[in-house]
């Protein structure tokens, strides 16, 4: 079994080569090195486009366990305080904690790799979490149907829950989600001459503004939904109207329906936008994620289980808005996601992340003791 010393080297060698979804080059000849140093008796290796499957042969055949753990990296150019394991690759980051999700996953199949399992297992590392989006296509490939695990778990980096939390719930965990991608287009013009152009950083601007009403005015309060614009962009140069414009954000609720309502809220509010400034518009919805809703008899387990480890300080949490493509896998098979306590000042998707990697030797052999049941 790898150890604690081996695992927070993996880790920092992880976090140097973040990678874009469907371009893990790197990160996955760097994966099969590190489970090509196992034994290799037990274990059956295949790849999907940038991503792996591990099969671990159990002493029994007749259940397989899936353990999933996305493996690329975000846009951001990194601020933490890292000297020695600072990202290599620039514009890019793990600032949502893949290199511990990856790290963690090893961990464990370390461990299963020299102690054959009960059950089956099948190690899933999984592209394109943070877009377009893997967890879909891979659960539906050749190489995962033949090895479809009858249960799955996964966990996720929780900054604001000390080291030894894990945090889960039944049912509804992460949001239905879409990204929101909106592009007017009217006609530009000299600065000194507006009535012969059609703004578009003022249509934009009208805009962003109608689009906050959506909750506000057209959600039921007892239900939940987000509409955040993260994004404008319109203009080249200051005394030049601009005839494009390109507006990008998210899209959150709890429930499909309400997802459906505010999209038809956006598509209605761009027709009359269409109207009352002479442009056209059109919207793109990107990646679409599907909630992570918790099997209720295999998370009880779960929870039981936890129930019983002194080491682990468990929390019954509420659900969240962030989105996950794992949803997908819980719409086919049993399992569940929790958190897991990372202690860090600052949250999921910031420069200056920094989780405490006490959590990896945490949660490794707390999976570990829970998959050996």
């Amino acid at each position: 079994m790898l150890s604690v010393e081996q695992l927070t080297q993996i880790r920092r060698d992880l976090h140097r080569i973040p990678e874009f979804g469907y371009a893990e080059v790197k990160t996955q000849q760097y994966l099969l090195e590190q489970i090509g140093k196992l034994p290799q008796e037990l274990l059956t290796i295949k790849k999907w486009k940038t991503g792996i499957l591990v099969h671990v042969k159990g002493l029994d055949s007749s259940k397989t366990i899936g353990y999933r753990a996305d493996i690329d990296g975000l846009p951001i150019d990194e601020q933490t305080s890292y000297t020695e394991f600072r990202s290599t690759h620039e514009g890019a980051m793990h600032a949502c904690g893949h290199d511990l999700h990856m790290t963690i996953a090893l961990g464990v199949l370390s461990y299963f790799a020299h102690q054959q399992p009960k059950y089956n297992q099948v190690f899933i590392f999984q592209p394109a979490e943070e877009g377009p989006g893997g967890a879909k296509p891979m659960l539906e490939s050749p190489q995962l149907m033949e090895w479809k695990p009858d249960q799955i778990m996964a966990l996720h980096i929780a900054p604001e829950y000390p080291v030894g939390t894990i945090a889960i719930k039944t049912g509804l965990l992460f949001a239905n989600t879409s990204e929101l991608f909106i592009t007017l287009k009217g006609k530009g013009g000299h600065a000194a001459y507006p009535h012969t152009a059609n703004d578009m950083v003022v249509a934009a601007s009208h805009l962003v503004t109608q689009l906050q009403t959506i909750v506000s005015r057209n959600v039921n309060p007892l239900d939940a939904g987000v509409v955040t614009i993260g994004v404008i962009k319109g203009g080249t140069k200051q005394n030049i109207i601009a005839d494009t414009a390109v507006i990008e954000g998210t899209i959150r609720t709890r429930s499909i329906e309400t997802m459906k309502l505010i999209k038809k809220r956006i598509e209605d509010l761009t027709k009359g936008m269409e109207i009352g400034f002479d442009c056209s518009i059109s919207i793109d919805y990107g990646a679409n994620y599907c909630q992570v809703y918790n099997e209720e008899r295999v998370t009880n387990d779960f929870i039981e289980y936890l129930k019983g480890k002194e080491s682990v300080n468990l929390v019954i949490c509420d659900e969240a808005m962030t989105g996950e493509d794992f949803g997908y896998f819980l719409e086919e098979i049993p399992g569940f996601m929790f958190w897991l306590g990372v202690d860090s000042a600052y949250g999921l998707h910031d420069a200056r992340l920094e989780p405490n990697e006490k959590a990896i030797s945490f949660a490794v052999p707390t999976i570990i003791d829970y998959l050996s049941r």
